[in-house]
């Protein structure tokens, strides 16, 4: 019970989900008290409350923003920049910036997930881009090219690139990414958003070890993915 309470007092909601959260819960009460003039019998308003008022919660899980902070040694070591599970780890071609095998690590958040993304190395942001596209489901491994991205693209103190991937999902419509061009960039610090199901893509080069494995579960800005 302790743990639970201390997990509560340390989330709050993200800024990406006030006013959703907020006007979603206005409608809501404002059908609810026209359903309970509107009828003699209380079902209609039982039946409503009970659907969208479970719907409405499923919102505020979704937009948890939980507080958290790396314990440990940041150098030559990358943290999963997001909640959910270990879906990819394999060497892979690059061919859009780095024209050579990097080590990919993919982790997929489902709808239940915290949806923060964090950045999962200290260094400086040298771009930021997005790209339209489609929205395949988000674990297929086309997703990772053919899906609305964004790519943030991090170097290192030691002068290592790391590619992060924002990728929307079947589900998700709206990708928030808050790195910006030529600033310094941290582990602890958000590097954006991402609504409903979704995934994340880490691109390192081979020097780096993965420290998952295949269906992992992760938990962002805490679970260590890879070491130099």
């Amino acid at each position: 019970m302790g743990e639970r309470l201390r997990k509560l007092k340390n989330t709050r909601i993200h800024h990406e989900g006030t006013k959703e959260l907020l006007y979603t819960l206005f409608t809501i009460i404002a059908i609810d008290v026209i359903l309970w003039k509107a009828f003699d019998t209380p079902i209609p308003f039982a039946i409503f409350t009970c659907i969208f008022g479970s719907a409405w919660l499923m919102m505020l899980n979704f937009y948890r923003c939980p507080k958290r902070y790396f314990p440990g040694d940041t150098e030559n070591t990358v943290v999963a920049p997001a909640d959910g599970r270990i879906v990819v780890i394999e060497e892979v071609m690059e061919n859009t910036y780095f024209h050579e095998k990097r080590l990919m690590i993919s982790i997929f958040m489902s709808p239940l997930n915290v949806h923060a993304n964090w950045f999962p190395v200290d260094g400086k942001v040298l771009f930021v881009k997005h790209f339209n596209g489609n929205y395949h489901k988000a674990w297929l491994p086309k997703a990772s090219e053919e899906n609305e991205h964004a790519d943030t693209m991090i170097e290192t103190p030691s002068g290592q690139q790391v590619l992060v991937r924002q990728i929307a999902g079947a589900l998700a419509r709206r990708i928030v990414t808050y790195a910006k061009e030529q600033e310094e960039c941290y582990i602890d610090e958000h590097l954006g958003f991402i609504k409903l199901g979704s995934r994340v893509d880490v691109f390192l080069p081979l020097g780096y070890k993965p420290q998952v494995k295949m269906g992992q579960s992760t938990t962002g800005d805490l679970t260590v993915i890879a070491t130099l």
